[in-house]
């Protein structure tokens, strides 16, 4: 048997049409890259330091530079500061109009979540990875806000969303699955099996009788194979290339019209499993606002404490 994945006589080249969020994803792959390349070299240049006891630190000619209050621990700090402060202006768009008008959500979250990784970085280097008294408690309310914040961006992320991200009903969900179903049906490329494939979750009577945390780690398991299915299929598509120790389909492939429909395929799969945890993601999404609320409001007051205690005794 034969799969025809010759192009029409019209190629349609996949990814033509203009991404206007291509610019918002090329900043933030730069802003990552950055703060990782920060990170590298605070990590290079202190290493020793950090490495070392009390005692050593004291006699370390890096001392006077890395110390909380040192020439680069105190600038540091007020880097921290910084950082917190346009974290803490997201939660803002919400309650002032004009300023809920700059920019959309998603793209404000997506630099709210890289401040919230970021900052606690920043911070571990400012206090030299020494953690005690207000600071301490402070430091470690942090963590748990900046864990708490990746696991409510992951669920955010499972709610449907159209193309200009705003949230889909579960109607409006279940009619672009149908038209995307449609489409990828009348490529007649990928049959009905080969999508099941993709597809490995419990049906929806099953999903209501799982717990909160339960749901949560599914999907994690789903979207962790996720990639790997997608891999095994383009593979079988490409059957004349395939090995078993091969690449072959790792990436995406020369063919328009093969890519297409693997594009289809994915989005078809990840829109039905969003649809099949939609209630269960508002749920989780709920208690992560409860959770993680408290915890960040808790961090402000300690770490406000801590800045203006700092202030007061001298170091500065």
């Amino acid at each position: 048997m034969s799969i025809n994945l010759t192009l029409p006589t019209t190629p349609t080249r996949v990814g033509s049409l203009a991404d206007p969020d291509r610019m918002h994803r090329m900043r933030l792959r730069l802003a990552y890259l950055l703060s990782a390349a920060g990170t590298m070299a605070m990590l290079v240049y202190g290493l020793s330091y950090y490495w070392s006891s009390a005692a050593q630190r004291a006699l370390s000619p890096k001392h006077d530079y890395l110390k909380p209050s040192g020439a680069i621990g105190l600038r540091l700090g007020l880097f921290g500061v910084l950082l917190f402060f346009f974290i803490y202006v997201y939660p803002l768009r919400k309650k002032w109009a004009w300023l809920g008008r700059q920019g959309s959500s998603k793209r404000w979250l997506d630099f709210h979540v890289l401040l919230g990784l970021v900052a606690p970085v920043v911070v571990t280097f400012h206090s030299s990875f020494k953690f005690s008294g207000i600071a301490g408690v402070a430091y470690w309310i942090m963590i748990v806000v900046a864990f708490s914040g990746v696991v409510g961006r992951y669920i955010y992320a499972q709610l449907p969303r159209s193309l200009n991200s705003a949230e889909l009903t579960l109607q409006q969900a279940q009619d672009q699955s149908v038209r995307t179903a449609t489409q990828l049906k009348n490529t007649g490329i990928l049959s009905s099996r080969d999508i099941d494939g993709l597809l490995r979750l419990p049906d929806m009577k099953r999903v209501q009788s799982i717990s909160l945390l339960g749901v949560l780690w599914r999907m994690l398991l789903f979207d962790l194979g996720f990639p790997l299915r997608v891999w095994r299929l383009r593979q079988k598509m490409l059957w004349s290339q395939r090995r078993w120790w091969s690449l072959v389909g790792l990436g995406r492939g020369e063919n328009a019209v093969l890519e297409r429909a693997i594009t289809m395929a994915r989005e078809q799969t990840l829109l039905t499993k969003k649809i099949l945890f939609l209630s269960k993601s508002h749920q989780m999404l709920h208690l992560w606002h409860i959770i993680h609320r408290p915890f960040s409001y808790s961090f402000a007051m300690l770490a406000s404490i801590h800045v203006i205690l700092m202030l007061m005794l001298g170091y500065y």
